[in-house]
């Protein structure tokens, strides 16, 4: 296929929307498109243009900050988000302008998670644009309900983890469930501000209900059929090797020397941080599982800090990053101690790997609840009341089981086929991009 139109992509700087929106990228240039991608300039500076795809045009933004990936922010999350909307605005209106001088205009913008003003920059200089969604559709869901009428259900009960919800055409979901956003107890002090920008996204889907998602039809059927005004339009999994990163083959040679399915990989991101005494416990219960591990821990200093540091490196290996396609696609990984992040949990999926589900925040908690009661691949970790850290012996515990599970082995070999099946020529995540592509 062969498209003449031109396509204008921006990214917010997070690593878990980098990664699908230059993988989204890698697909459009494949079918003839056209494609700028615009996101900070911090992190075009660090991608492998030997990796991305030859059509791809770069135009950094500079946001004012200097954040560096897995490494703790110098400013708060809403300073860094409110900054970034000021300037992007800027540059991206100088992006779409200059390119309508030079008689080149773009045919579409595509903006990601986190920058719903974007669609009012594009609107304003008369291009239209469509949201990729990069968290499951039960999420997006979820937060249309809860700005249509379920506000004060789930406000007032935000304090109750058991609490039972009940959306229409969503499974049972209980308040511990739900996206952190809407939890008293999670720790966070900026749950309005971003609650806010979902409500902007939702206040845009009224005049431009279509978007484009990183999921596949047979995983959240129901959930992209919850809701009548959101047109979902399926194009995953995006879970082509990773276009930034350290080259490194010490860890792959690593795992050639293991046997099949006998490796527990652990990986929390690029966001989650494990604290001193969650880090401490997450190594009693891999050393206790007596099982090969491959852990990411992005902070060498905090490694280094491990009580156990030495029994660690006897029996595993511990990373500063990896490539997690790669790694999820190795024959010796028998399951994924994962905190849930919604590429991670579509790269399992895609991979056919067993998951230990230790949600952190944000969508996690609903992954975690969709990994274990759904699809049926996983087990989640389990906390004694009051205690905010997972014992060792409950992970051991976790590992164990999944390791063993021949349910869990039927259901990830079911959505490993059907992750592969719908991005084949003639699939219908295939079909939909091809369908959106004609469209612009």
């Amino acid at each position: 296929m062969t498209s003449n139109c031109k396509i204008l992509i921006v990214t917010f700087p997070g690593q878990g929307l980098i990664n699908p929106s230059l993988r989204f990228a890698n697909r459009l240039v494949k079918m003839g498109v056209d494609v700028t991608f615009c996101t900070s300039q911090r992190v075009t500076d660090i991608i492998n243009k030997e990796i991305t795809p030859k059509g791809v045009t770069y135009a950094p933004l500079f946001d004012g900050h200097n954040l560096v990936i897995g490494k703790k922010p110098t400013s708060t999350f809403q300073q860094f988000l409110s900054d970034f909307a000021t300037k992007g605005t800027c540059a991206v209106a100088e992006i779409i302008c200059s390119a309508a001088d030079k008689g080149q205009p773009f045919d579409h913008v595509v903006y990601t998670t986190m920058i719903p003003w974007v669609a009012h920059v594009a609107k304003a200089h008369g291009v239209k644009s469509t949201l990729l969604w990069c968290q499951p559709a039960i999420i997006l869901d979820i937060y249309y309900y809860y700005f249509n009428g379920y506000e004060k259900l789930i406000s007032s009960n935000n304090n109750n983890p058991m609490f039972p919800l009940n959306l229409p055409g969503l499974p049972p979901l209980t308040m511990a469930d739900m996206p952190s956003f809407f939890l008293k107890e999670s720790g966070r002090n900026d749950h309005e501000f971003i609650l806010s920008i979902y409500k902007e996204h939702i206040d845009v889907l009224k005049t431009a209900p279509r978007i484009l998602i990183n999921t596949f039809n047979e995983l959240e059927a129901e959930s992209m059929k919850a809701i009548e005004n959101i047109q979902f339009l399926p194009i995953g999994p995006l879970d082509e090797k990773d276009a930034y990163g350290t080259p490194d083959e010490s860890y792959v040679n690593w795992l050639n020397t293991k046997p099949k399915k006998s490796v527990v990989y652990v990986s929390f991101g690029s966001v989650a941080r494990l604290s001193s005494d969650q880090a401490e416990e997450m190594a009693i219960g891999l050393l206790n599982s007596g099982r090969p591990f491959l852990w990411v821990i992005r902070d060498e200093e905090e490694a280094t800090k491990l009580s156990k540091i030495h029994e660690l490196k006897k029996q595993g290996m511990i990373v500063q990053w990896c490539c997690q396609v790669e790694v999820l696609g190795h024959e010796a990984i028998g399951c994924f101690v994962t905190s849930c992040g919604w590429n991670s949990t579509l790269e399992a999926l895609a991979a056919g790997v067993h998951m230990v589900a230790y949600p952190q925040w944000s969508d996690q908690g609903t992954n975690a609840k969709m990994i274990e009661d759904v699809w049926k691949v996983g087990v989640r970790v389990g906390k004694k009341e009051g205690n905010v850290v997972v014992e060792g012996k409950e992970i051991e515990r976790c590992v164990q089981k999944v390791m063993g599970d021949e349910k869990i082995s039927v259901n990830v070999l079911k959505w490993k086929n059907l992750a592969k099946k719908v991005v084949e020529d003639g699939g219908l995540s295939t079909s939909n991009l091809k369908s959106f592509v004609v469209d612009v």
